[in-house]
């Protein structure tokens, strides 16, 4: 089974560089290539304090590791709506976590699952507009908001558009699908000290270009 490493992370990094730099592309990546669901997420260290998101975007579905790493880095960091795009001076703060899911299982009911093992993916009806909903949580959310399962299903709806009232009778209704994932967390000081070891090259913020998103 493939599992998240610090190669790809150091890919989604050398990927943002590149943009920043104006490169054409980034350096080949140091993993196998193969077809996984995979995410990346970009957050923030703001005065010394908890990381907050910056962009989080992937697939639920089999994508090739590269082309994937290579295109959800930079969607991630500049496209995703909820956010402003990442700016080269945001560097500095940066860490990425690289996500290959795995162990996609049917759930019997939206309690069918585990705070802090499984990620989960909803599907419903939205009765007030006749449209079907669906949006995903990665495994490590629930569990760093502190959220029981009833409390992440709900916040999940909210995420997915849903802006009615949330029964216990819609909840029942919800088609959910659980999985797990593998990760791995990387920082712009390690990515650095990465590069300096293993590259033996310095590949600086100061040296940034402006560019167009």
């Amino acid at each position: 089974m493939v599992s998240a490493n610090k190669e790809m992370a150091v890919f989604c990094f050398d990927t943002l560089l590149a943009h920043f730099n104006n490169s054409e592309e980034a350096p080949v990546p140091g993993f196998q290539d193969g077809q996984h669901p995979l995410f990346v997420t970009w957050k923030k260290v703001v005065n010394g304090g908890e990381p907050r998101l910056r962009g989080c975007i992937g697939t639920l579905e089999p994508h090739a590791l590269i082309d994937g790493f290579r295109d959800y880095a930079l969607t991630s960091a500049l496209r995703d709506r909820r956010f402003s795009p990442i700016q080269p001076e945001e560097l500095p703060g940066l860490e990425c976590t690289v996500s290959v899911l795995t162990d996609y299982e049917t759930a019997s009911d939206y309690l069918d699952w585990e705070v802090g093992t499984h990620g989960i993916i909803i599907k419903f009806i939205d009765a007030d507009y006749n449209v079907r909903r669906s949006g995903t949580y990665l495994p490590e959310v629930a569990e760093q908001q502190g959220w029981t399962q009833t409390e992440a299903i709900d916040s999940l709806m909210r995420k997915a558009g849903y802006k009615g009232a949330i029964t216990e009778s819609l909840r029942k209704q919800i088609e959910l699908t659980r999985y797990k994932s593998t990760i791995y967390t990387m920082s712009y000081d390690d990515y650095m000290s990465y590069i300096k070891t293993a590259r033996s090259a310095t590949p600086s913020a100061v040296d940034l270009k402006p560019s167009n998103y």
